[in-house]
């Protein structure tokens, strides 16, 4: 039998743990200094709920929410702790879960959100293995023939991968517009009220102006990675598209009244459409009431605009680019995941 430890020993042993336990808080502690990816994984192990539902899966447990009120769910649970800052940089759909990418501290983390918007899960673990497939760029659900087929680009104004599907569109639009009635509409704001601010000075310029200086507009906006890298900070950003303005001649007053007055009706407008639809995703193409998977190329907008005409015009026979838009600002092209990402 063990000898019984003196109360001198007991009060050494308790001393020694815990001297123990701070140094090791004291190592872990500095470990997340010099390894600042270590608190993303701390808080999304707080945050992160491994689901396993037996019968039928992953995914629902409530009434389903939109891809935008799950991803705010789980930013704004991962800000509640205080320990580090979060912001959602897009949702996707993924099967019976979204597929949110968050940025922790500057580190971009891809996180899956059961569809009720409750329940958040590191990765996925597939039980059934699935043959691969390839995905076309383009994909073409029944969409009827018409002879001046319409044509509707849904966005949020900066969303990267919203951006880079209207850069791409740009070329399309200036080829096919007396022929097909093409239309950005407006899904909301996912990104703060910035996102509604220019949302609301895009539908006063079409409003005030039309679409062609609407598009001559975006691909000054679009353009410009200053805009981009204000991050939306209206001190930054003003000065920036007041320089646009004159380039493509609109009247700042004109667009300022409009702002004050008219545009929260075109705004409503463009939600409610979007709500009919069930649309929530940025960009999301819907080509003669259907919604379609478009790739984000000139030359692949171009021809699933051209396939839903009942005669397609000689339009559809010029050549387009065939490179895929860079996301978010700037003037550049973009291969891989971007062209089907989305906020």
């Amino acid at each position: 039998m063990a000898d019984k430890k003196t109360k001198a020993e007991e009060d050494f042993d308790e001393n020694e743990s815990s001297e123990s336990a701070t140094r090791e808080k004291t190592d872990y502690v500095g470990a997340m200094r010099n390894n600042p990816w270590i608190v993303s994984t701390v808080v999304l192990g707080l945050a992160l709920i491994i689901v396993l539902v037996m019968n039928g899966g992953i995914g629902v447990t409530g009434g389903v929410v939109n891809g935008n009120n799950a991803g705010q769910n789980l930013v704004d649970f991962i800000n509640s702790r205080g320990d580090v800052n979060a912001s959602i940089l897009s949702v996707e759909k993924d099967g019976t879960l979204y597929k949110a990418v968050v940025d922790i501290e500057g580190q971009e983390t891809p996180v899956y959100i059961t569809l009720d918007g409750k329940y958040a899960i590191a990765q996925p673990i597939p039980l059934i293995t699935e043959t691969s497939t390839i995905t076309p760029e383009t994909t073409s659900a029944e969409v009827p023939k018409t002879d001046k087929p319409t044509a509707d680009f849904y966005v949020f104004s900066y969303c990267p991968y919203g951006t880079q599907m209207e850069k791409a569109l740009s070329p399309v639009y200036n080829l096919l517009k007396s022929k097909a009635d093409i239309n950005i509409v407006f899904i909301g704001a996912m990104h703060g009220e910035y996102e509604k601010t220019e949302s609301l000075r895009q539908l006063c310029i079409e409003d005030i102006y039309g679409k062609d200086k609407l598009f001559r507009y975006l691909d000054k906006f679009l353009a410009d990675t200053a805009i981009g890298a204000c991050q939306g900070e209206a001190s930054c950003v003003e000065p920036l598209i007041e320089k646009i303005y004159p380039l493509v001649g609109i009247d700042k007053v004109k667009v300022n009244n409009c702002m004050s007055k008219d545009a929260e009706a075109l705004y409503a407008a463009n939600e409610e459409q979007a709500q009919a639809m069930g649309i929530s995703g940025s960009p999301t193409t819907v080509i003669n009431g259907v919604e379609v998977q478009v790739g984000r190329s000139p030359a692949l907008i171009q021809e699933a605009i051209c396939s839903a005409f009942t005669t397609a015009p000689e339009e559809c026979s010029k050549t387009l680019s065939t490179q895929t838009a860079s996301p978010g600002f700037g003037t550049g092209t973009s291969s891989g995941s971007s062209s089907t990402a989305s906020c």
